[in-house]
C-alpha cells in the first residue's frame, strides 16, 4: 500500500491547483448550503420589524405587541422551514441513489424556488399562510441539498484535502447566515414599511438558487455513484477529470482500482439483502449512530439557538432596538465567516477531527459558563441607555469567541465526519438520516428556543455550557479519527472487512485495470501497424 502510494504521490504534486475542479463542484453545490444558512437567519429578523408585525396581527390595536402571537409566528415561521427540511433529507435518499448527486440536486434546487416564491408574494390578501407554505416547500429543496451536497463533494474529492473541501459547507452556511442578518439590518434602517419589508429579504432566496442550478450544468457526476451503478467507464473519465489527470495515470488507476475493489466486496457480501442489511450489517449500525448522535449534540451546543434568534438574544443581554441588536447580529456573523473559514483552510487537516472537537466543545461550553454568570449577575437595566452597558458588551464578546470556538470543531466538522464515515452504499443513506436528524432537532429547538429565552433567562447559557462540556467533549473522544484516510478505508475503521482481504481486492483491481490498459495499448498499436 504504501508503495503504491509513494509511486502514485508525485503525480498529485504536478499542479497547485490540482483540485481546482473539486473546488468548483463545492463551490456550486454548496450554494444551496448558503440557503441553508440564508434561510436559518432570516426568519427571526423578518418577524421583528416593526411592520411586519403590525401587518400580520402581533402588534395589536392599542400599539402593543400580543408577546404569545409574537412567539408563535416566529417560531413557526422559523420551525415550519426544518419541518420540510426533516422530509426533504429523508426523501433524497431514494432520489439520490436512482438518478444521481448531480440531477437530485439540479431537481431539489427548483423545488426550493417554487417555496421562495410563495413566501416572497405574500402581503395583501396573501396572508402569513403563503409564508408559511412557502417555507415548507423550500424545507423540502434544503432538506435535500443538505444531504447530498456534502456526499457528492465527499465522494469526488481526493483523500489529502478531503476535509477541508468538504468544510467548505459550513464557511457557506455562515455566508449565508451573515448575509441574513445584514439584509435585515438594511430593511431595518432603510424600509419602514410595505411588503418590501419581508419581500426584499425573502425573494434574496431566488440568487444563491439560480446561481446553484446554472452552476450545475458546469459540473460532472459523482465517479463513485457511476462506480456503485456498475458505469466503471464513464466513473474513471469523472475522476480524471477531477484530478486533472489522464485517464491512464497511475494515481488514477490506484483510486480507482481501490473504487472498484470496495463497490465488489460490497455486492458480494449483501447480494440479495436490502434496506435492513444497509442500516444494520456488520459495521454499519454504528456509523448511523454516530451520524445521528452527533447532529443531535450540535443541535443542542446553542449555536442555532443563537443563529435563529440572534437579533432577540442580543436583545435579552442588553442590546436594545432592533437596529442594535440586528448590528450585533451582523457583527457575529462576520465573526462565524472568517472563523470558519481559517480552520477550514488552515487547521482541518493538521489538527484532525477528534481533537478539533473537543477543543470546540470545551471552549464553546467555558464561555458559555461566563455569560450566564454575568447576565445573572449584572442583568440588563430595565430602561436601555442610549448604548449598551459594559456588562452587555462583555456577553457580546464573549459570544463573539464562542462561535470562533464552534468554527473550529462543532461548527463544519459533524458534516465533514459524517460524509467520510460511510462506503459507497450507504452514503446517500447515512447522509439522509444525519440530515433528516439535524434537521429534526433543528426544529424542536426553533420552536422551544423562544420561550427557553424568555423563561429561563441566563440559565438557558448555563444549560447549553453543560451539554458543551459534559456531552459534546465526552462524545469527541470516543470517536474514531478520519483524517488522511480514504472513504474506502472507513470500511476497515468500522470492521466491515478487514484489511488484508481490502488489500487483496484492490491489487486484483490494478492488476485488471492494469491488464485492460495493455490490451488497449496493444490493439491501438496493430491499428497503426495496419
Amino acid at each position: 500500500m504504501e508503495v503504491i502510494e509513494q509511486s502514485v504521490m508525485p503525480t498529485l504534486a504536478l499542479s497547485r491547483f490540482q483540485n481546482i475542479r473539486v473546488y468548483w463542484l463545492a463551490f456550486i453545490a454548496y450554494w444551496g448550503i448558503v440557503l441553508f444558512g440564508y434561510d436559518t437567519g432570516i426568519g427571526g429578523g423578518v418577524v421583528t420589524q416593526p411592520y411586519f408585525q403590525e401587518h400580520f396581527g402581533i402588534i395589536g390595536a392599542d400599539g402593543k405587541i400580543d408577546t404569545k402571537k409574537a412567539n408563535d409566528i416566529n417560531s413557526n415561521v422559523v420551525s415550519v422551514l426544518q419541518a420540510g427540511a426533516f422530509f426533504g433529507a429523508l426523501g433524497s435518499a431514494p432520489i439520490s441513489s436512482a438518478i444521481g448527486r448531480r440531477l437530485t440536486l439540479l431537481l431539489f434546487s427548483i423545488i426550493f424556488s417554487v417555496g421562495a416564491i410563495l413566501q416572497t408574494v405574500a402581503g395583501g390578501s396573501r396572508g402569513i399562510g403563503y409564508i408559511y407554505a412557502g417555507r415548507v416547500i423550500a424545507g423540502v429543496g434544503i432538506g435535500a441539498i443538505s444531504a447530498v451536497a456534502p456526499a457528492f463533494v465527499s465522494e469526488s474529492s481526493p483523500k489529502e484535502v478531503r476535509g477541508r473541501i468538504t468544510g467548505v459547507f459550513q464557511i457557506m452556511v455562515a455566508v449565508g447566515v451573515m448575509l441574513s442578518y445584514f439584509i435585515n439590518l438594511g430593511v431595518s434602517l432603510h424600509i419602514k414599511t410595505g411588503f418590501a419589508v419581508w419581500r426584499i429579504p425573502l425573494g434574496f432566496q431566488l440568487v444563491p438558487a439560480g446561481i446553484m442550478a446554472f452552476g450545475l450544468l458546469t459540473i460532472r457526476e459523482s465517479p463513485r455513484w457511476l462506480a456503485s451503478k456498475g458505469r466503471y467507464e464513464a466513473a474513471t473519465k469523472n475522476l480524471a477529470y477531477y484530478r486533472r489527470l489522464p485517464p491512464d495515470d497511475p494515481c488514477v488507476r490506484h483510486e480507482m482500482a481501490e473504487i472498484e475493489a470496495a463497490v465488489e466486496e460490497e455486492r458480494e457480501a449483501r447480494r440479495g439483502l436490502g434496506l435492513k442489511e444497509a442500516f444494520f450489517g456488520k459495521g454499519n449500525a454504528i456509523r448511523f449512530v454516530i451520524a445521528i448522535v452527533i447532529f443531535i449534540l450540535q443541535q443542542f451546543s446553542g449555536q442555532n439557538s443563537v443563529n435563529y434568534y440572534a437579533p432577540q438574544i442580543f436583545k435579552s443581554i442588553g442590546y436594545e432596538g432592533t437596529s442594535n441588536s440586528l448590528l450585533a447580529s451582523g457583527i457575529y456573523g462576520i465573526v462565524k465567516v472568517v472563523a470558519t473559514a481559517l480552520f477550514v483552510f488552515f487547521l482541518v487537516e493538521s489538527l484532525g477531527r477528534k481533537l478539533s472537537l473537543f477543543i470546540s466543545a470545551i471552549g464553546m461550553g467555558t464561555l458559555f459558563f461566563i455569560v450566564g454568570a454575568i447576565l445573572k449577575t449584572h442583568p440588563p437595566p430595565a430602561i436601555a441607555p442610549p448604548t449598551p452597558p459594559a456588562a452587555s458588551k462583555a456577553m457580546a464578546a464573549m459570544l463573539y469567541i464562542y462561535v470562533c470556538f464552534y468554527s473550529m470543531g462543532w461548527g463544519p466538522l459533524p458534516w465533514v465526519y459524517v460524509s467520510d464515515i460511510f462506503n459507497t452504499r450507504t452514503r446517500h443513506l447515512g447522509l439522509a438520516t444525519a440530515s433528516a436528524s439535524q434537521w429534526l432537532f433543528n426544529f424542536v429547538l426553533s420552536k422551544i428556543t423562544p420561550t427557553l429565552v424568555t423563561d429561563l433567562g441566563y440559565k438557558l447559557f448555563l444549560m447549553f455550557a453543560t451539554i458543551n462540556i459534559a456531552g459534546m467533549g465526552i462524545f469527541s473522544l470516543l470517536i474514531p479519527e478520519t483524517k488522511g484516510r480514504s472513504l474506502e478505508e472507513m470500511d476497515i475503521i468500522f470492521g466491515s472487512v478487514q484489511q488484508e482481504q481490502r488489500q487483496a481486492g484492490i491489487a486484483r483491481q490494478e492488476k485488471e485495470i492494469a491488464h485492460e490498459a495493455q490490451d488497449t495499448t496493444s490493439t491501438q498499436s496493430d491499428e497503426q501497424k495496419v
